[in-house]
């Protein structure tokens, strides 16, 4: 049986409320998570302690080397976990997925955590854990790219989002559902994930601000990620990805001055495509914006990042993610 590695971030699952304010912080290791599992007949694991931070303080230089660890653990036959924070859990997840090898040459990644702190009773955590271990142990896991795990589920990195604060299912993928479950110990998997060559892992991510789009939006969130130096711009359009006049003609000066401005929907479920006039999709996509078919707001995001950051064009980059 192989040796699965255990890669500890922090995040909830590695949490409890700290006795002179009552916060939530990180505050249990990997060895004690293990500990926890209470799992006789576990796999041989082996941990590796990366670091102790809230999720929503993964990102940039810390997340870009938490990635290429797992990769590299995974391409050299090992399975790995990730305890991880739910908060950008599918962020990170998907650009170890970029990374990762597409064929099953490459070992299992697997991402877990969880919903409530390890000092409850009812903590949901170990279980997760377990099923996290369960899934990257399994032969049929190999090849289907980074993978998270949660609630019995297993879900393909490109289409997990968090769907839920606070529920134990916190996990879905709208528009697909998961990939398989663990029942009873063993991993079911229904269907295998379409998954494009990886991408080259980049010196450092690049500058990619991410705007959620509404009722009335004008240019101003545009002008002001162009003057501090992003690289690209993703909307967060209305439906099938529509803005109004006033953002076109922002995103006509982006493109204007080299900024790829990238269009997916706030909505869960659906591709984005130039459809409407008056300020929609249509005149967007002639302003020079690029569709980001079903791709969610938050992952289209890391694809530039790591895309620019290696020096790929924005739309060669959208073209293998999105089919």
């Amino acid at each position: 049986m192989s040796t699965v590695v255990v890669v500890s971030t922090g995040g909830t699952i590695a949490m409890r409320p700290d006795p002179a304010t009552g916060k939530l912080v990180p505050a249990v290791s990997g060895d004690e998570l293990v500990e926890m599992l209470d799992w006789p007949e576990a796999p041989p694991l082996e941990l590796d302690d990366f670091v102790h931070v809230p999720s929503f303080d993964v990102h940039g230089a810390l997340a870009l080397s938490l990635a290429t660890r797992v990769v590299e653990h995974a391409a050299a036959g090992r399975p790995t976990v990730v305890t991880h924070g739910t908060d950008t859990m599918e962020e990170t997840a998907y650009l170890a997925d970029l990374l990762l090898p597409a064929s099953a040459e490459a070992e299992a990644v697997v991402f877990t955590g969880a919903q409530r702190g390890a000092e409850q009773r009812d903590a949901d955590g170990p279980r997760n854990l377990r099923d996290a271990i369960t899934v990257a142990s399994s032969p049929g896991s190999p090849g289907r790219g980074a993978l998270v795990v949660f609630a019995g589920e297993v879900h393909a990195a490109r289409e997990a989002r968090k769907v839920h604060t606070s529920a134990l299912r916190a996990f879905a993928s709208p528009g697909y559902g998961p990939l398989g479950h663990v029942d009873a110990g063993t991993v079911r998997y229904r269907r295998s994930p379409e998954r494009p060559a990886p991408l080259a892992a980049p010196a450092e991510l690049a500058q990619v601000d991410l705007i959620r789009l509404h009722a009335g939006s004008d240019g101003r969130f545009i002008g002001t990620a162009m003057e501090t130096g992003a690289r690209a711009i993703v909307l967060e359009g209305t439906g099938r990805g529509n803005g109004n006049d006033q953002v076109v003609a922002a995103v006509r000066e982006a493109v204007a001055a080299g900024v790829a401005v990238v269009v997916c929907s706030r909505c869960a479920e659906g591709r984005v495509e130039p459809v409407y006039g008056r300020g929609g999709g249509r005149d967007l996509a002639e302003a020079g914006a690029l569709f980001a078919g079903d791709l969610a707001g938050p992952k289209a995001r890391v694809l530039l990042q790591v895309a620019l950051g290696a020096g790929l064009d924005p739309s060669e980059a959208l073209a293998r993610a999105t089919g």
